[in-house]
This record gives structure tokens, C-alpha cells and sequence, in this order.
């Protein structure tokens, strides 16, 4: 596929492109009977050891037939049971991978003069198109709804990497809303912000493999407090996405030992965006009244 700029992109990586387990049952859900959503919420509640388990095993704790589990894996795209589990351990390989188990380089420039750039464009632009694909429109519209809701405190978190995005996502939404606060590293900042939190409130999470177990500790007692979870993750999904009330899967995979944030990036300003507009004159007078203000 030819893109407008000119760089082509067949597709991209493979792996990139597959949605993953969590992510098609997500999809299908609306698909399924009464029966095959009881085995989707149990495997997305309990993902992934679930899964893993035998298929009686499965079954039991969904409380349905085993032969209901497997018409359930046959929707999502399966073969059968084992090639529901084979998938799924791939999964698990690819969540605990360290930069150092990543090859430095993962694509062949077209263009030999470009052997440094046009891998990069390359796997950058089939991470947007893949992560775009698979964002739903309901689900960001949703998310979109809890941002738009002034009567509800907004709080922003991220890991060693990705805590860069929670400050940039907080900066853009503190411009046309209030009651938006960033969380900072450091334990005690951390009880002292859970301490507020509430039913009310909501709580934007940036969680990417290998997943800050700090953070999702963190999380994971915001939501005991009532709070709305919305996880923006990477295709396997953090731990946190059991807890979530919206998740946004991102491709991140790069040629290099390194993952990549283009994909986050650009879901955190598509939800800038669309806040921005669904707010209208109250985002454009708070704006006008901080231009008057500096």
C-alpha cells in the first residue's frame, strides 16, 4: 500500500498486525452468544492463566460447556484449542521480551542509501495504521465522554518511559478543562493522591511491556476507590487491563532493540483532539482567558 507521502507500507510486521487474544475477544464480544461472552469475561478477567489451563478447566470456571469454549475460540479466529493456546503463549514471550532479547535491527531498507531512515518510517507508519485499526470508535468516544465530564478529576499516570506522555497528555488537557492533575513518581506522592480519589474520578494509566508493577499496584487501588480506569497499553496488554474500564491497545514493536511511542503519541493528541472539540466555547474561552492571563 502506497501511502500519500510516497513511503510504502506492505502491511507491516506481522505480529504488529494480529490483534491480539484480549483484543479479539474485546472485538467480538457483540458477536457472541449469552454463553460464549460468560467464557470472553472469564478469560479477560483472569487473562491469561486462564487460558492456558485445559479446556474442562476453562470451561468450569466460566460456568459453561466445554464445547461452548470452543465454538468461543473458534470465533476469534482459531483453529482449535491448541492454536488458541500456542497464540497465547506467544503472547506471554512477547510481554516479557527485554531490549536485549530484541534483534538491533528488524527490517531491510528498499533503498540502501536509506538503511538508517526508512525502516523506521516504515514500521512507524504500520504501527499507526495497525493501532488505528483496531481502536474502536465507541471505545474512544467513551473515553472521550469521561474526559468531557468537568464534574470529574482527571489524573495521569505513566512508567519510566511512558510517564513523559501522562505529563504531555495532562499539559493539553489542563489548556481546555480543570481538575487535571499529573501523578509524579514516588511512593508517598502516590498515597497521598489515592487518598482523594473517588467514584468520581478518573484515572488515565500508560502501562507498555515489560509492565511497571508499581504502577499497576497503583491502579489497581484507584479502582478500589471507585475511580475510572482508562489504560492506554501495547498490543499484549498490561496486567491492568483486567481492571480498565477503556483500554486502548497501541503497536509499539520498532526495528531496533527499543519499542516505539509513536502509536501512544498519537492516540494521546487524536483524545486531545477530539476533548478539545467536543468541549467547544468552554475549551476556547479557558484558553483565551490563559492567553489574557500570561
Amino acid at each position: 500500500m502506497e501511502t500519500s507521502g510516497g513511503w510504502r507500507v506492505d502491511g507491516g510486521n506481522r505480529d504488529d498486525d494480529r490483534a491480539s487474544i484480549s483484543e479479539r475477544a474485546r472485538e467480538a464480544f457483540d458477536r457472541l452468544t449469552a454463553r460464549e461472552r460468560k467464557a470472553a469475561q472469564t478469560l479477560l478477567a483472569n487473562y491469561p492463566t486462564v487460558g492456558l489451563a485445559p479446556v474442562a478447566e476453562f470451561a468450569e470456571r466460566a460456568h459453561v460447556s466445554a464445547p461452548t469454549v470452543l465454538r468461543f475460540v473458534a470465533k476469534l479466529g482459531f483453529q482449535g484449542y491448541p492454536d488458541f493456546q500456542r497464540h497465547l503463549r506467544e503472547e506471554l514471550e512477547a510481554q516479557l521480551a527485554s531490549p536485549l532479547a530484541k534483534p538491533s535491527r528488524g527490517g531491510r531498507a528498499r533503498n540502501p542509501q536509506r538503511a538508517a531512515i526508512d525502516p523506521f518510517v516504515e514500521s512507524a507508519i504500520a504501527n499507526l495504521q495497525n493501532t488505528f485499526r483496531h481502536v474502536g470508535e465507541n471505545e474512544f468516544m467513551a473515553i472521550v465522554d469521561l474526559l468531557c465530564d468537568r464534574r470529574r478529576a482527571v489524573h495521569l499516570i505513566g512508567g519510566r518511559f511512558t510517564d513523559a506522555l501522562a505529563r504531555y497528555f495532562a499539559a493539553h488537557l489542563g489548556l481546555v478543562r480543570p481538575a487535571v492533575r499529573h501523578v509524579p513518581s514516588g511512593i508517598g506522592v502516590w498515597r497521598d493522591r489515592l487518598l482523594d480519589m473517588n467514584r468520581r474520578d478518573v484515572l488515565i494509566v500508560f502501562d507498555v511491556r515489560r509492565y511497571q508493577e508499581d504502577v499497576v499496584s497503583f491502579a489497581r487501588k484507584a479502582a478500589e476507590r471507585g475511580a475510572s480506569i482508562v489504560l492506554v497499553t501495547d498490543q499484549w496488554m498490561s496486567p491492568l487491563a483486567r481492571q480498565a474500564a477503556h483500554v486502548l491497545a497501541c503497536r509499539i514493536t520498532a526495528p531496533s532493540r527499543w519499542d516505539s511511542g509513536i502509536s501512544l503519541l498519537a492516540v494521546v493528541e487524536a483524545l486531545t483532539a477530539a476533548v478539545t472539540d467536543r468541549l467547544g466555547e468552554f475549551a476556547r474561552e479557558r484558553m483565551e482567558e490563559l492567553e489574557r492571563l500570561r
